[in-house]
């Protein structure tokens, strides 16, 4: 009789293949989740007026619906005009930098546009040779 004494002892492992299946299903549920967010619209803050505005400035009005305007602002003001596409207004920022190399640059974005467009906009501004490019707060 051999199997009352010691044929079979007791093993005192953990068994870890399930905490393994759980944290796997977490790091798949944690990595789809962000995806889930549109990172081409942002929500802009608002934000408190720190500084004056400067007095003459060339003004870049992105609407929500995709529509551009450009135009210069302050005492030497002319009316905003809306142009089709960004490479139009592109243009016609390049043709009023030229007239008024010392102007500034406002884009003023509503809180529903795509944050592309503002960002693709600085962007072409700085390769302008434009050094002040600032955004415009309500």
């Amino acid at each position: 009789m051999r199997g009352s004494r010691g044929g079979r002892k007791l093993k005192s492992e953990i068994n870890v293949v399930p905490y393994i299946d759980v944290m796997l299903v977490l790091l798949i549920i944690f990595m789809v989740m962000p995806s889930s967010n549109n990172p081409s619209q942002v929500d802009l803050p608002q934000a408190e007026r720190s500084t004056r505005p400067p007095d003459d400035y060339i003004q870049i009005i992105i609407k929500p619906n995709g529509a551009l305007s450009i135009g210069v602002q302050g005492k030497n003001a002319d009316a905003p005009e809306t142009e089709p596409n960004r490479d139009a207004l592109v243009r016609k920022l390049r043709k009023l930098h030229e007239a008024h190399p010392e102007y500034p640059v406002m884009i003023a974005g509503d809180k529903e546009s795509k944050y592309d467009d503002v960002i693709q906009l600085i962007s072409e501004s700085k390769k302008m040779g434009i050094s002040r490019v600032g955004l415009a707060t309500k």
